[in-house]
């Protein structure tokens, strides 16, 4: 067992959170109870990820999509009402990290999809903000994007959309292979062009926009959205399990499936 103002401190200097412009506060969202032993982790605060942890018994819910997002209404009604008052009815805290967990070198949603990418020299692209959110690396040997593309398919357990550009004439996916990539996780489609200016030739984001399509044809890189939601499940799920091994708390990670 472990104070919530402790949690809080931990998680804050962890995460470097005040350090970060954001579009929602980070750290401690609404408060619960006072001492926290039993954690639910999960990417965002819906209600549903709300309701299993209850069921969960937990003290506390750990998200990378919180809440009091920068424009929204102010109003405490319909669903932000019934959300809050779960929260409130159970005693339950909720933390939420944004940004800095998707920067974080070990922890962060961009370094975990290196690791899944079996990324090598793993590195931030220095001219992106703030420092990690884009990330590059390069693979031990070259591969096709098409096989990139199924290794993902596989490893995230959904859909991919893979959009290959032609530099040889070959039409061919199979002749397209690539050895630097570059990611960004979420909605990060709008780091393509950066990504290409650091000498990528793949980029991975978890959305596409419209023009994310033409920006990739008049680059020359390749290009897959493998899922706002399937790409940001790893940061959460490991900050949990460090916060588990470090402080001794009785962790779950709940997946609250969505296929965007």
């Amino acid at each position: 067992m472990i104070e919530r103002d402790q949690l809080v401190r931990f998680l804050n200097n962890e995460l470097q959170s005040e350090k970060i412009r954001d579009y929602c506060p980070n750290g401690l969202q609404v408060e619960g109870k006072a001492r926290i032993s039993r954690v639910v982790t999960g990417v965002t605060a819906s209600q549903a990820l709300l309701d299993a942890a209850v069921v969960a018994n937990a003290d506390a819910i750990l998200v990378h999509h919180g809440y009091f997002w920068k424009n929204e209404t102010a109003q405490v009604t319909g669903i932000k009402k019934k959300r809050l008052q779960t929260l409130l009815r159970h005693d339950i805290n909720l933390l939420a990290y944004h940004l800095p967990l998707d920067v974080h070198p070990q922890l962060g949603n961009n370094a975990q999809l290196g690791l899944l990418l079996n990324a090598q020299n793993i590195r931030a692209v220095t001219a992106a903000e703030p420092t990690g959110v884009l990330m590059q690396g390069e693979l031990t040997q070259a591969l096709g994007v098409a096989q990139i593309a199924q290794q993902l398919e596989n490893t995230l357990q959904r859909r991919v959309l893979l959009h290959a550009v032609d530099h040889t004439g070959d039409n061919s996916i199979a002749s397209h292979t690539v050895s630097k990539l570059a990611w960004c996780t979420g909605g990060g489609q709008g780091y393509i062009e950066q990504a290409a200016a650091a000498g990528a030739q793949l980029f991975i984001s978890g959305e596409v926009s419209e023009q994310t399509i033409h920006l990739s044809r008049e680059l020359g890189i390749h290009f897959i959205a493998a899922g706002h939601h399937a790409t940001e499940r790893y940061g959460v799920k490991a900050l949990g399990e460090f916060i588990a091994r470090q402080l001794r708390l009785e962790v779950q990670f709940i997946d609250i499936d969505n296929p965007a």
